[in-house]
């Protein structure tokens, strides 16, 4: 995040995109030349004169230095930089809140005994299958959309695009094809949560076809990315597909999980779909993608927990040694 703030104060990010005018060596060594300038030079005893710079400065720096051989530096555009910081910490913060108790409001937390009843009973709720579609569907047309809006790309653009988009597809299949859904959906969270995902994929390929003109990252990490993606997508189904089976449509009652890693932890789903957003974060190698799995990653540790809460006040025997996210650890 130090990064972040770093750079998004630089003169050209307060210049609109539509204004600014590209020119690739010229960013790419003004960055250089930062750390150049601001390189810490080694203090000679004999020479009064020699200066260096106060220990925080360089360690930034050299952060900086490190981290530019990963990622593309961010774009001159306030819009998407704001996104990056908002993604971070909105998403940290609502998984604070689900270790608190305080979930969104979808799934098997969605609370019956939060408040009022005459308030719960005021609250516009659509069936649970219906949120979930327009959860999923206008993040998914974005992606689709993108192929038209941008044909000119680079074979990592698309295949960025390409995963956010089957990401998203994904998630619109499950919802048709794979789950059972027996409750409802509150319509403020249905809006709230289908406006995020939205902008979420509009803004990763935005992004991403604002980095066509840039030299790639020193460190290549698209091909690291690939069989990441392909993991976190491959075993989140397989996982959603096990949830699918333990009960009929229509059924109302819980059953705990068994087969795959529901053995070793009780939200496996959410591990490979943390996997998943590092794999499209390697692909992408820009602040905005790392930025948003972090915040994702924060908030589906923050729902693995109240989920295995949730399973223990449910089921006696739940097992013990069972964590929430991560086998043997968390």
């Amino acid at each position: 995040m130090l990064y972040l703030f770093c750079l998004s104060h630089q003169p050209s990010c307060f210049i609109p995109h539509h204004t600014f005018s590209w020119s690739t060596s010229s960013q790419i060594s003004s960055f250089q030349t930062i750390i150049q300038e601001t390189k810490p030079t080694l203090h000679d005893p004999r020479d009064d004169t020699t200066t260096r710079p106060p220990p925080p400065a360089a360690a930034i720096i050299m952060v900086l230095s490190v981290l530019l051989k990963f990622l593309y530096p961010p774009p001159p555009s306030v819009v998407i930089t704001a996104m990056s910081v908002i993604s971070f910490v909105s998403m940290s913060n609502a998984g604070r809140k689900e270790t608190k108790g305080k979930h969104m409001q979808y799934s098997k937390l969605r609370s019956d005994t939060d408040g009022d009843e005459k308030k719960k009973k005021e609250k516009a709720k659509v069936p649970s299958k219906v949120g979930m579609i327009v959860l999923y569907t206008p993040a998914f047309l974005a992606g689709v959309s993108s192929f038209f809006i941008f044909p000119a790309a680079d074979f990592r653009f698309n295949l960025l695009r390409s995963a956010v988009t089957t990401h998203f597809f994904k998630r619109v299949f499950e919802v048709l094809f794979v789950h059972k859904y027996s409750g409802s959906m509150d319509v403020e969270a249905m809006i709230t949560i289908s406006l995020s995902y939205f902008l979420t994929s509009a803004t990763m390929i935005y992004n991403q076809h604002l980095m066509l003109p840039l030299p790639e990252p020193a460190i290549d990490l698209k091909y690291v990315g690939i069989p990441l993606f392909v993991l976190g997508i491959g075993g989140n189904f397989y996982h959603h597909y096990l949830l699918s089976k333990l009960r009929s449509e229509g059924e109302k009652q819980y059953k705990i999980p068994q087969g795959g890693l529901f053995s070793l932890v009780i939200c496996p789903h959410y591990l490979f779909e943390i996997l998943g957003f590092f794999g499209i974060s390697c692909i992408s190698q820009t602040v905005y993608a790392f930025s948003y799995t972090l915040g994702t990653t924060f908030y589906l540790m923050g729902r693995s927990y109240a989920t295995r809460k949730w399973y223990e006040s449910k089921f006696e025997d739940f097992p013990e040694d069972v964590k929430a996210l991560i086998p043997y650890i968390f």
